[in-house]
């Protein structure tokens, strides 16, 4: 059967296919239903959010520690988060997620470029300044934690960033390294 590297990354979008069975919507409770509703504005047809929701409490947490990760309006740009939310599932090895936050960057900072040479030939691509900040930082916290270090925040702080930046990005990072680990345990990723 072939893995979900078999077809490499892209900044296609790309479905997801769960391993376990998910929720059948006509048999959900009230709860359920608003758990989906206050998750995301597509979780009543998206099979992850149904795989999920089984755990109806552990989903709710998960969407609101996300919706604030990712959406919140301090510190860093949106942008920038996806920047690392890329890198980081580039590093791990996860398709889904790597395609999602690319098309996001690219929504926001418009730099299809960047994305596609980060996806094609890995986060060591040639980037500008405060992007490989972001990205060596992001990939160290990915790959062992412990390897990010003081020097590397310097650098960041370098770069322009603020500590309240730094932490967004570090959140960001920590929150995919989760739902990369999620997705790719619980299913994989499929073409349309």
């Amino acid at each position: 059967m072939p893995s979900t590297h078999d077809f490499g990354f892209t900044m296609d979008t790309l479905e997801w296919k769960s391993w376990a069975p998910v929720l059948d919507l006509e048999k959900a409770t009230p709860a359920e239903i608003k758990v989906l509703e206050e998750s995301h504005p597509k979780a009543k047809v998206n099979p992850y959010y149904l795989l999920l929701v089984q755990e109806a409490e552990v989903l709710r947490q998960r969407s609101k520690l996300f919706n604030t990760i990712m959406y919140g309006p301090r510190g860093a740009s949106r942008a920038e988060r996806e920047l690392a939310a890329t890198a980081e599932s580039k590093l791990n090895g996860c398709p889904y997620c790597a395609s999602v936050h690319a098309q996001r960057y690219v929504q926001m900072k418009g730099d299809a470029d960047l994305m596609q040479h980060l996806l094609d030939d890995g986060v060591q691509t040639p980037m500008p300044a405060r992007a490989r900040a972001i990205v060596d930082y992001s990939v160290r916290l990915a790959a062992t934690p412990s390897a990010a270090t003081g020097a590397d925040i310097k650098r960041l702080r370098d770069e322009g960033m603020s500590d309240a930046e730094i932490l967004d990005i570090t959140l960001s990072v920590a929150m995919f390294a989760n739902a990369n680990r999620l997705m790719q345990t619980l299913g994989e990723a499929v073409r349309p």
